[in-house]
């Protein structure tokens, strides 16, 4: 008896632990970091310190509150990313989720919980991308980093806000793919070399095709576990346009381009030790290849491990860079 009295008098306290005021902003605020899914912040942010990295290496500059300011804005355009896509995603990333609950798409998983309002990412989102932008005023007219900062900024904030939210909804037409590959690539890179020294350095342009060809392949990926739920909605986005085997072989086309391009970047400039990273990064994405040979992708929990992989490539050719202009 006096183990269960023990066990109704702890079960009793959790029940009035959780009618408390903080409890539940506690449990709201948790359920908002969740909506922000943190750990794909470094696809973002990374490529912006390798850029001011590379600014710092060829022109030996580094404003360092050019450089937070600047991952801030970066921070509050991904924020405004990911939570228009809970907002606008909310039909399809439920019926993904039901199905399976995959860790790499079919959104966070919070708003069907309904723990937050329906109402809290469309808010979110729309806040953040003008916190972002008051952020590019301040780099451009304060810290005079530029004529073209606010259109760099514009160009990532607008892309992003666009990919899901209606009426362009990029994500839709094929293209948001695209977008993405460049906003992850090129965009990161350059703009934050821009904001360091005020012009755009050549080997910015050999070092990003690496880099957005397999943000390309994230992107890709992680939308064949949401095929099904895509298919069902009809959100036409570039693989249920493509379809199943297309889609694995545009996969496997960009992921020997972005082979190509790491050694293109060599010829570019790019110093040859880049190769001491990018070796173990290239049997990676070899591995996943092989996988999904082995139809890897037709399983859902094997299609999560191909998803971290393929996240662990384009984290290493971007890390693969840093370490090759130390």
């Amino acid at each position: 008896m006096r183990p269960r009295f023990f066990f109704n008098i702890m079960e009793r306290i959790q029940d009035l632990t959780r009618t408390t005021p903080l409890w539940r902003i506690t449990r709201k605020s948790l359920a908002w970091i969740s909506l922000s899914r943190p750990p794909f912040h470094t696809v973002g942010i990374l490529p912006f310190c390798l850029g001011t990295y590379l600014a710092w290496k060829t022109d030996g500059i580094f404003l360092e509150s050019v450089f937070f300011l600047g991952v801030l804005a970066v921070f509050l355009i991904l924020l405004s990313t990911y939570h228009a896509g809970e907002y606008f995603d909310y039909k399809e990333d439920a019926f993904s989720k039901a199905k399976f609950n995959s860790r790499f798409s079919g959104g966070s998983g919070i708003m069907p919980t309904q723990i937050l309002a329906r109402r809290i990412p469309l808010v979110t989102s729309i806040v953040a991308i003008l916190l972002a932008g008051g952020v590019g005023v301040v780099l451009q007219f304060v810290y005079h980093t530029g004529p073209y900062t606010l259109l760099l900024g514009c160009l990532g904030a607008l892309s992003g806000f666009f990919y899901s939210t209606k009426p362009l909804r990029l994500v839709e037409r094929g293209c948001g793919e695209l977008f993405i590959a460049f906003c992850y690539g090129w965009l990161p890179v350059a703009t934050a070399f821009y904001l360091q020294t005020g012009y755009f350095h050549p080997l910015v342009h050999w070092i990003s095709p690496p880099i957005a060809l397999t943000i390309f392949n994230v992107i890709l990926l992680n939308e064949f576990p949401d095929y099904e739920a895509d298919k069902a909605v009809g959100k036409r986005n570039l693989l249920v346009r493509l379809g199943w085997e297309k889609g694995m072989l545009l996969f496997i086309t960009v992921s020997v381009a972005a082979w190509i391009t790491i050694f293109a970047s060599i010829y570019g400039g790019v110093p040859l030790k880049v190769l001491h990273v990018y070796v173990p990064v290239f049997f990676i994405s070899l591995l996943s290849l092989f996988l999904i040979f082995r139809n890897w992708h037709q399983k859902p929990e094997t299609l999560e491990i191909l998803c971290g992989m393929n996240i662990a490539v384009n984290l290493g050719t971007t890390g693969a860079f840093i370490y090759a202009l130390a």
